[in-house]
This record gives C-alpha cells, structure tokens and sequence, in this order.
C-alpha cells in the first residue's frame, strides 16, 4: 500500500455512536468472543489469568475483534470460526500492549495501573508470551494455512514495528516516512489483519480481501494519527489517560516531526534536549504544545488522519450498501473525531 503524505482539509461528519452502532451489530459474536478470551486466557499458574485480566479488563473498546465480527458479517459468512480468530485478534493486541508498556516503563493505561507497575516486567513480558502463544494455538485449530498465513504475519510485521520505534525513539531526525512505517507495522498491520480475516473465512474473493485489508489498514494509520494527537490534547483526561506520555518517552510522532521540520534552530535544539538527551523540566510539555499550534502541527495531523479515513471509506464502494457496511464506514469517523 502505498503511504500517501497531505490531506484535504475536511472533517468527517459521522454519528457520535459511530462505535455504538458497530457494538450492536455484532453484540451476540462479541459475548461469545469475550467467554473465548475468559476460557483460553485461563491457567493452572495462578498469576496469568490475573495478570491478563487485568489488562483485558482495562476498558478498552474491543474494536480490533469486532472488525473481525462485521467484516464477517458484511461478507455473508454464517458459521462460527469468526468467534475465535476474533479472540485470536484481541490476544495478539493485548500482548502487544503488555510487551509496549514494558518498553516504554509505562504506570498507566486507560487511568489505571498497568499490569508492568503491579506486578513488574518479567511477569508482563512472560504473560505476554503467553497469550501470544494462546494466539496462535487458536490460528492452529482454525485449520487453516491461510489464516494462519494472515494473522502470523501481522504478528511478525507488529513486532517489526516495535523495533522500528525503538529505533526511531529519541531521534529528531526522523522523518515522516519513518513515522508512517513505523505506525504502518505497530498498529495498522493488526487491524488489516483482524479487517481481512473476514474475507477469508466466508471464501469471498481475493479483491474482497485486499478491499478489507486496505479498509483496516487505513482505518488503522488513521487511529494512530489520532492516538498521537491525543498525546498532546487536554482531551487525554476525558478519555481516561495522561498528557504527554509520548513526550516523556522521547517518542518521535507526526506532530514532533512537524514541529521540528517547521522549527527555527532554537526550537530543534529544544527538541534535542527533550527528546533525545531526555532533560526535560515542568513547563516543557508545555512549551512543546504551544510548538506544535504555533506550526500547526497537531492540525496537520488531524487532517492527515482524516485523509487516511477517507481511503478506508472507500475502501468498502466494492460491497453494496447494507447496515453493517455503514457501521464500518461510521465507526472510523467516531474514532477520529474523538479528537473534539
């Protein structure tokens, strides 16, 4: 897929339900899935149920394996192998998680502790390993290779991704196509992933797979666009998570890239002490967002963010028009939007 920098200036106009509404369609799959995770997350070591709970537990939205539930759907499949790749799906993301909040030293995920500051990193990093594994022992009695074929793929491609950060972290001179490469692997490989699987169970086409590949990949830059705005919005107390996190770590995100490219040789050189020599002192997160207004940094990326919303829309023109085809048209933008 090619990475396509710019973006017209305009909103996406959806339902603020747009995630209510895609939640609905699927809410019977997405209580079988939820029993799924419950029972393959289970384990005679006491502390990986508990550990993983605690992440799973943590709020989050879900949207990963419900992609998997209405691509299904849109694509007329009837049995019930969707349940459990969907489950599949959501093991993947949170080892993802339990793994990324290692890396990253994090305390807090969605306002509460992460399960890293509880019970500390070996246990998150092994618990993690384990529901990787749980992962692919659900690919495996699926029986089928091309399954098997796209999720471990995406695996591969995430943790490729995770490298990448690691590489590009505390580096002001990365560039935009770094960054998108890097969001491109990290987060959109899995929801392309989790979009195409529909595809793949109901036996649609190989051009319908790409189509729901290419919507979930989209779908997914778009995500993380907006994820890394949010890093830097008042917003973030609303949403259940801290400011500035990214800054903190040093991670180099469209906005900083922005700002920076855009910058005089004054401000590059306070990037450089915030970002990669990490001397940062109480008003700097401060400074750096009035930075990124004064370049227009965090409106740029918005705009980016709709632009690669807008590809995945259209993504979905090769299915006909039905309920669910428009929940997943409208929950892209609910997530972008969540920005406002």
């Amino acid at each position: 897929m090619a990475l396509v920098a710019g973006a017209e200036n305009q909103r996406l106009a959806e339902p603020e339900n747009g995630l209510e509404a895609l939640n609905a369609l699927v809410g019977d799959d997405l209580k079988s899935v939820n029993r799924l995770i419950v029972k393959h997350m289970d384990s005679p070591v006491a502390l990986i149920p508990q550990l993983a709970g605690h992440i799973i537990a943590a709020g989050g939205k879900r949207l990963r394996p419900m992609l998997t539930l209405a691509t299904a759907q849109l694509c007329g499949y009837r049995g019930e192998r969707h349940l459990a790749l969907a489950a599949c799906v959501e093991f993947i993301h949170t080892a993802t998680l339990l793994h990324d909040d290692v890396v990253d030293d994090s305390d807090l995920r969605r306002g509460l502790s992460t399960a890293n500051a509880v019970w500390g990193n070996k246990a998150s990093v092994l618990v993690g390993d384990f529901l990787f594994s749980r992962a692919f022992q659900l690919m495996v009695a699926d029986g089928s290779l091309k399954v098997l074929d796209v999720l471990s793929n995406a695996s591969a491609v995430i943790a490729e991704g995770e490298v990448q950060q690691l590489i590009t972290s505390n580096n002001c001179e990365t560039s935009q196509q770094e960054y998108l490469e890097v969001i491109s692997a990290k987060t959109a490989a899995l929801f392309a992933a989790a979009s195409r699987i529909g595809a793949v169970v109901a036996e649609r086409p190989e051009a319908d797979e790409a189509a729901l590949d290419y919507y979930g990949r989209n779908f997914g830059i778009a995500f993380q666009l907006v994820d890394d705005v949010l890093d830097y919005s008042a917003l973030q107390t609303t949403l259940g998570k801290t400011i500035g996190d990214d800054f903190r770590e040093g991670k180099i995100t469209l906005p900083v890239v922005l700002a920076i490219s855009r910058g005089s040789s004054e401000e590059r050189s306070f990037w450089r002490r915030c970002l990669e020599d990490m001397e940062q002192g109480p008003e700097d997160l401060d400074h750096a967002v009035a930075l990124m207004d004064k370049h227009g940094a965090l409106t740029e990326s918005m705009e980016r963010a709709r632009h690669y919303g807008r590809i995945a829309r259209e993504a979905l023109d090769v299915f006909p028009d039905s309920e669910v085809k428009t929940a997943l048209t409208n929950v892209i933008g609910f997530c972008i939007e969540r920005a406002y």
